[in-house]
């Protein structure tokens, strides 16, 4: 990635259409022409489908979540069934292609929670119940040895927009696209943005190293709430429409 090639970085789009297209559109109207995704692409229940077909034909290096890697099962609960079924099997095919981790150049990884597990937090501590930064070494330990030439880790599975550096490898979580909060019970902790907005962020290489920015994008999330809650989903719809769990 050249100075001037700046990379938009998606991840969590969690079925979330409305948010999906509304950071595509945001994207390209900055000119940006580069994109990944960090994973837990479909899952949720919102609109698989409809992200699906927003993305297949779209060039983006792509690694698999935990909630993507769930759809996968043998035998899935009702829930996840659902979503697979929605989705169609070329859909299940592509996630089945899927790294975990992706070296997009030499020196930069892609995974989505830390490079050795999906359903890791790389730069957060919630032992508290809620997000707290973890050291440098902890941080650093869960890198190595799998980042250990890399410059960049861009890494997801938190929802929660962060940079940090550790070892001289700095770390770009760029938030959510599509589900700004939720609350999880293994430990009890919440996540939230404290906003509905889709997030995303732009990463550039430059002469001094990495420069992050984060974006939120305004999209209507109230109907993608409104669409959760048809589908039984109050929790998720209070995330939506708030931003906070």
């Amino acid at each position: 990635m050249s100075e001037k090639e700046p990379l938009a970085v998606l991840a969590d789009i969690h079925g979330n259409t409305a948010a999906l297209k509304a950071v595509l559109a945001h994207a390209r109207a900055r000119g940006l022409t580069r994109f990944v995704n960090l994973g837990d692409t479909f899952y949720g229940p919102l609109d698989p489908a409809g992200t699906w077909a927003a993305l297949q034909d779209l060039p983006m290096p792509t690694v698999l979540g935990n909630q993507d890697r769930i759809l996968l099962d043998d035998a899935p609960p009702p829930a996840v069934r659902a979503v697979r079924d929605l989705l169609g099997p070329d859909a299940l095919a592509w996630l089945r292609i899927l790294p975990g981790t992706l070296r997009l150049e030499p020196d930069v990884l892609l995974c989505h929670g830390t490079p050795k597990d999906d359903a890791a937090y790389l730069l957060e501590d919630v032992a508290t119940g809620l997000p707290a930064p973890r050291g440098e070494q902890a941080v650093l330990a869960d890198l190595l040895p799998e980042a250990g030439e890399c410059t960049l880790v861009l890494a997801g599975h938190s929802h929660h927009a962060g940079l940090a550096t550790a070892g001289g490898i700095t770390v770009v979580n760029p938030g959510s696209v599509g589900l700004p909060a939720y609350d999880d019970d293994q430990p009890p902790h919440v996540m939230a943005s404290g906003s509905p907005r889709a997030a995303y962020a732009v990463v550039s290489r430059t002469a001094e190293g990495w420069d992050a920015e984060f974006v939120e994008v305004d999209y209507d999330w109230e109907s993608a709430a409104a669409l959760a809650r048809k589908n039984g989903r109050e929790d998720w719809a209070r995330w939506l429409s708030t931003g906070l769990a």
